[in-house]
């Protein structure tokens, strides 16, 4: 599955493929601030 992710300090939007549909408590790095973020709370949409 991949999911498009907003980032909550920069408010950049990234694409994100998870393995598994377990996203709690799972984190992701900002490719453009780099400081990471819950990949729960910031999914905007599934492609």
């Amino acid at each position: 599955m991949i999911f498009l992710l907003r980032c909550r300090h920069c408010g950049n939007t990234m694409k994100f493929q998870a393995a598994t549909m377990m996203m709690k408590g799972k984190r992701k790095r900002c490719v453009y601030c780099g400081k990471s973020f819950e990949v729960s709370r910031a999914v905007i949409e599934q492609l």
